[in-house]
């Protein structure tokens, strides 16, 4: 009888096992809890906001150094603009999703667990008094220049 037990909850744990495992082994995205998403598939943690307000280029990587990382509850370091591919991979491109409303009125198509208040995104990737802006909301990009704060927002990145 100890043997059939023993087997039969060996089995179960097999059982469960293939069915839990993908669920949780697939997710790409966890939410820390501290104010931070974790990118399991690009090895990265996001701020779980942008800045929440607009901003110019320079004053996006001056809040990212010295703003976010006071407001947060735990200390991270080594934060930066995210380059334009990385912002690309934060889209969803699903006719289906629907999104969500920012606070400037635009319905931005973003992975879920970050919340921006408007949806144009600076990015790093920057050449000589431009840089690069991504468009949550049609899922583009354009190159403006670094002192234009219009709709701008800072989302700061790190590598885990």
């Amino acid at each position: 009888m100890k043997r059939f037990i023993s087997v039969w909850i060996f089995t179960l744990l097999i059982f469960a096992s293939l069915f839990y495992l993908p669920v949780h082994a697939g997710q790409r995205f966890t939410d820390n809890k501290d104010g931070t998403i974790s990118d399991h598939q690009l090895g990265l943690m996001w701020a779980a906001t942008d800045n929440l307000g607009d901003i110019s280029w320079h004053q996006a990587e001056k809040w990212i150094r010295f703003t976010l990382p006071l407001s947060l509850p735990v200390q991270y370091d080594n934060w930066r603009l995210p380059t334009l591919s990385e912002l690309k991979s934060l889209y969803v491109n699903d006719k289906s999703y629907r999104g969500y409303e920012s606070n400037c009125g635009q319905q931005l198509k973003i992975i879920s667990v970050i919340r921006l208040s408007c949806g144009f995104v600076w990015s790093g990737d920057r050449q000589g008094v431009s840089a690069k802006v991504f468009n949550f909301n049609r899922g583009t990009f354009y190159s403006d220049r670094l002192i234009h704060y219009r709709g701008y927002r800072a989302l700061a990145v790190r590598d885990q």
